[in-house]
């Protein structure tokens, strides 16, 4: 049975039986029978790497830990507002701070960091998903909208739909203002010519 541990790129998890290419947490959610009971427990949602230095846990959603998530890649883990780990994914998490300091007056630290992309991420008065409204015309490879209640990936002249196996029907990019998911601070991040140690676009991306 597939565990409900899988996100996609409005942030909420779902039940899929791959484990896509991107790890992460935000705190634990999940009771003492591995049932999904909130959608975060702290601001500090990170995306991590598959493996690192051998450590493993089994079976997955052990009670009182925090629970494991999986995402498609890392474009799919910024859509729903989670950044590098400082831990497995230091060098990731160190550009990271660099290109967050050239765009931001903010202190730069975990803290500040986490604080900042929550208040993007999510409407405070409503604890729901938090849009924002862009010309879609200026958004980078990598950057999420939403259209029809899917998400969509923009990459060169098209977007594409997301799924939680991959990236399925291409439309054509068009001319207007567009619904994004993706934090608009993470989206700057993709300015910087991105390039994690994780996979940044499932492959098929490029089918």
């Amino acid at each position: 049975m597939a565990l409900q541990n899988r996100v996609t790129p409005f942030g909420e998890l779902v039940a899929y039986q791959a484990r896509g290419l991107v790890y992460g947490n935000r705190g634990c959610l999940h009771d003492d029978r591995g049932r999904i009971r909130r959608q975060w427990a702290v601001r500090r949602w990170i995306a991590c790497r598959l493996e690192f230095r051998g450590w493993h846990r089994s079976p997955l959603l052990q009670p009182g830990k925090f629970t494991e998530l999986f995402f498609l890649d890392e474009a799919t883990a910024f859509a729903a507002g989670h950044r590098p780990c400082a831990l497995c994914r230091r060098e990731d998490y160190v550009r990271f701070c660099d290109v967050w300091r050239q765009n931001h007056r903010d202190p730069v630290g975990a803290d500040a960091i986490d604080l900042h992309l929550h208040s993007e991420r999510i409407d405070a008065p409503m604890r729901d998903r938090r849009l924002h409204r862009v010309d879609l015309d200026d958004l980078p490879d990598g950057a999420f909208v939403a259209e029809d209640n899917e998400a969509w990936l923009v990459l060169g002249s098209n977007l594409l739909r997301w799924t939680p196996a991959g990236y399925a029907e291409r439309r054509r990019r068009r001319s207007g203002i567009a619904s994004l998911l993706t934090p608009p601070s993470l989206v700057d991040v993709f300015r910087s010519d991105w390039s994690p140690v994780v996979p940044f676009l499932h492959p098929t991306a490029g089918a």
